[in-house]
């Protein structure tokens, strides 16, 4: 396997589900649009009033728009009203449709894994916090045909951390979550994979991710091969 992968996990081989799909995370895993929203956020927080605290924008990501949003205004000592909030919602969604518009990055070796998973004949299920508004924006570039299913924040009853997501992408497959390798490089997203009984692979953007027994590592996604993914899928369960 590539020398890429990081031996951070401390859980044995063991399990014996086979991989059936695979499960991306969007925003910093396969696209390079956690900038993007690094830089709609911060445009929020002036909007509403102030700039935007490092420590707040760091909890605000991989997170639900909603509760990004409200953080948002907690960190400038803003209680919204329920008319706030969505107006707040719409704002950011209207602001980051601009820039996702303008033209969106793979993260390198994203493309390549996404076409070798489909090559192999597993499924494949993109799984974001993203509303559908934007989902669709970046589906121009990620290719619909590449899943066979997608799951957005406003399609579930919670978004990441909690599990509904990777839940709901794991019945829409058919499969078991012990069966799927969910992809992400949040702590907000690694944690709703885990709890929804995924292994992970944690391919980290732009904040660290703490290890756990499902969570593996690796720097990059480039030259990642199936046979790759189906060792970390091993090597992640408990």
């Amino acid at each position: 396997m590539s020398d890429q992968l990081e031996t951070r996990c401390t859980a044995p081989l063991v399990g014996s589900a086979r991989l059936q799909a695979v499960l991306w995370d969007m925003d910093g895993t396969l696209l390079e649009s956690e900038q993007l929203w690094d830089i709609g956020m911060r445009e929020l927080s002036l909007h509403l009033g102030g700039p935007m605290s490092e420590e707040t924008r760091r909890a605000t990501i991989g997170g639900p728009l909603d509760l990004s949003v409200w953080r948002a205004f907690h960190g400038l000592g803003l209680d919204p009203t329920p008319d706030e909030q969505t107006a707040a919602e719409d704002w950011l969604n209207a602001y980051m449709a601009g820039l996702f518009a303008q033209g969106l990055r793979w993260r390198p070796g994203a493309q390549a894994a996404l076409d070798a998973v489909r090559r192999e004949g597993l499924g494949q299920a993109l799984v974001t916090n993203t509303g559908r508004r934007l989902c669709e924006v970046a589906l121009e570039t990620l290719g619909r045909d590449r899943f066979d299913h997608t799951v957005c924040g406003d399609e579930v009853p919670a978004g990441k951390p909690d599990p509904a997501p990777y839940r709901r992408a794991a019945e829409l497959l058919g499969v078991d979550p012990a069966q799927c390798l969910a992809i992400e490089d949040s702590p907000t997203g690694a944690a709703s994979a885990e709890a929804a009984g995924c292994a992970v692979l944690v391919v980290p953007s732009l904040v660290e991710v703490p290890g756990s027994p499902r969570r593996v590592f690796r720097s990059t996604l480039e030259g990642l091969t199936v046979a790759d993914l189906r060792e970390l899928h091993g090597s992640g369960r408990p």
